[in-house]
């Protein structure tokens, strides 16, 4: 019993955790989804920015290089021959040849700045205006390491990381590049001794900015990648919500109708022994009622308790038959059957009650005779249900109107009956084919039902419609069916 409960409770609508999905998937997915989007676009940032960082490195060092040869060549190696050996750039002529050679090496190199120390760390030259020439620097952490034979970058003011998460407006941004200054040797050039070190600044705001945008297009193409992949999920799984919920509803409807299927089974099977055990004892009241009628006719020809003994014991015996019809449907005799025809038979059965009342009868046939696969018996008898309730619902008299017209492909067809008798409400209509359900004072309630089972034995279907007051109609649609 208990495992029985556990597995209700999975098969429950609306119960099951398959039906949680598109919540979970919701905002928690969003966020999930955006934080590894953050995520990545911190890590390829990060790895881009390395990159044109150590670009912009790689490139000063060549400057450097450049720079240390032409100066070396241009102008210690002639004012050394010169001036044997004294170099001193506070003359001012020295001075005046080492600025022309420097700028002349770096122009077209995108340099801001370039200061030069001597092997004693003191400030010595610079391509600024006014620079503090004579100053001692070294104690300066990039004079120090260059001194010492090391190249050295700074960013100052610049955090690596922090700018990652930065958005804002880019502002100036230069790397200082402290490389030292080498005596040349013939064979063993830039490993020679350090006389010195240059200090050069450039501006990198344009590749800080590149750096950014490349940060603000991947970040932009993820989003919009995750986003979508989101949506997909998100649809995807309500639509699996959705075809789970119509499979339960389809489960709960086959359940439904197994259990009323369960129902009607034992019904019918208890009204048939109640039929077969009131049949006998009908069969000899009539019987008796039959020569009790004959022999009070001699001696009292008025006398009608006789008759309507017989009377009420042959409508008795139809309710009986009709419940027998009920609980033993008879399964169909199909062969050809001309529909057009059987209507008619049915119409010329209930003729006199038709007159009677003063109903106008409209055939529109548009089956044109085309036999279908039916047993004419059985559509005679439903044919004839439903022909009694339309007369039924006119007592005032009005208009029947009975067509066919091909079903769809020219397949099958579909009989329709529409009367504009009193209709039916709407409570009333939903309980249209209940067995016992009726709103006649004389009825069984059984007459629908069986029609309804006729129509489903041929593997049909019947639709009723109705606005109560003014009209109902009912459509019978049977599908092209291979005779036995």
């Amino acid at each position: 019993m208990k495992l029985l409960k556990f597995r209700e409770s999975w098969v429950q609508p609306g119960k099951g955790p398959q039906f949680r999905l598109v919540k979970f998937f919701s905002l928690p997915g969003f966020v999930v989804i955006l934080i590894f989007t953050v995520i990545l676009t911190v890590l390829l940032t990060h790895r881009f920015q390395e990159m044109a960082l150590k670009k912009n490195e790689d490139y000063l060092l060549l400057l450097a290089s450049n720079l240390n040869h032409q100066v070396f060549q241009q102008f210690v190696l002639p004012i050394a021959y010169e001036k044997e050996g004294r170099i001193t750039l506070s003359d001012p002529d020295q001075y005046r040849r080492l600025d022309a050679v420097v700028r002349n090496t770096i122009h077209g190199f995108h340099v801001e700045q370039l200061n030069q120390y001597d092997q004693e760390g003191i400030f010595s030259y610079s391509t600024a205006d006014n620079p503090p020439l004579g100053q001692r620097s070294a104690e300066v952490p990039g004079v120090k390491k260059a001194l010492e034979g090391e190249d050295y970058f700074e960013l100052p003011g610049y955090d690596r990381w922090r700018s990652i998460f930065w958005f804002g407006a880019s502002q100036t941004q230069h790397l200082k590049a402290f490389i030292p200054f080498r005596l040349e040797e013939k064979l063993a050039p830039h490993l020679g001794p350090v006389v010195g070190v240059f200090e050069i600044t450039q501006n990198i705001s344009g590749d800080l900015k590149e750096v950014s945008k490349f940060r603000l297009i991947i970040l932009v193409i993820l989003v919009v990648i995750m986003g979508l992949l989101f949506l997909v999920l998100r649809q995807i799984v309500k639509q699996a919500e959705i075809i789970l919920e119509r499979r339960h509803e389809e489960q709960r409807a086959l359940e439904s109708q197994l259990h009323q299927a369960e129902r009607l089974a034992a019904l019918g099977e208890m009204t048939a022994s109640v039929a077969h055990e009131i049949r006998n004892p009908l069969g000899i009241i009539s019987s008796t009622a039959e020569l009790l009628q004959e022999r009070l006719t001699r001696y009292e020809p008025q006398n009608r308790l006789a008759r309507i003994i017989v009377e009420e014991v042959n409508r008795l015996n139809e309710r009986v038959t009709e419940f027998l019809d009920f609980s033993r449907p008879r399964v169909p005799n199909l062969r050809p059957c001309d529909l057009e025809r059987v209507l008619n038979r049915s119409l010329e059965f209930l003729q006199p009650e038709i007159d009677r009342l003063g109903i106008t009868v409209v055939q529109d046939y548009h089956l044109n005779h085309r036999t279908l696969v039916a047993d004419p018996d059985l559509m005679h008898q439903a044919f004839l249900n439903i022909l009694l309730n339309s007369i039924q619902a006119m007592p005032q008299g009005g208009e029947l109107r009975v067509s066919t017209i091909p079903g769809g492909g020219g397949q099958g067809g579909e009989i329709h009956f529409r009367d504009t008798g009193e209709g039916i409400d709407t409570e009333n209509l939903k309980k249209i084919f209940n067995p016992f359900f009726t709103t006649k004072e004389r009825g069984s309630g059984l007459g629908l039902p069986i029609v309804k089972s006729i129509i489903e034995s041929h593997q049909g279907a019947i639709r009723i419609d109705s606005e109560e007051g003014k009209w109902t109609e009912v459509t019978i649609s049977l599908p092209a069916l291979a005779a036995n």
